[in-house]
């Protein structure tokens, strides 16, 4: 990446404070997952701040011809984009973030111990899918089945 901006701040700069919004955030949930205040954060305030400059990120520039999302080949294209992959490593910590919050607070409400939390968390920070999958299995295990409302909860 370049010289490449979005409102006169360099693309490099707009990646190094994506992962600082919520850096902290993923701290809380870690240590304090039960505080108002890491709810309020790490479930609303960093997901619209960065989820905002992903939708700049997507109106202010036009995908590259042969971009798209129905083949392999085509998401390629699209990510050949500094814009378009910026937007990609946002929507990852956006969804990440947020479903970070919802484990930390689903756990509350199960009363799962944030120890046992924990890992989970880590492993939804680095590698999203595999660490909601890790806590659902926590819960199945600690809570011995997941009845429907507990699924859709």
């Amino acid at each position: 990446m370049g010289a490449e901006t979005l409102f006169g701040v360099h693309l490099v700069t707009l990646f190094s404070l994506s992962g600082a919004v919520v850096m902290p955030c993923w701290l809380l949930l870690m240590v304090a997952p039960r505080w108002r205040v890491t709810q309020v954060l790490a479930t609303f305030v960093a997901p619209l701040l960065i989820s905002a400059l992903y939708v700049s990120l997507l109106v202010s520039h036009k995908p590259p011809p042969g971009a798209g999302f129905n083949s392999l080949t085509q998401v390629s294209v699209l990510f050949s984009s500094p814009y378009a992959l910026l937007a990609g490593w946002i929507h990852y910590l956006s969804f990440d973030l947020f479903t970070g919050g919802w484990e930390a607070r689903d756990a509350a409400q199960a009363d799962i111990s944030q120890w046992f939390v924990a890992p989970c968390l880590l492993l939804t920070f680095f590698f999203g899918p595999a660490g909601l999958a890790l806590y659902l299995l926590l819960k199945l295990t600690l809570r011995r089945g997941l009845g429907a409302t507990d699924a859709l909860a």
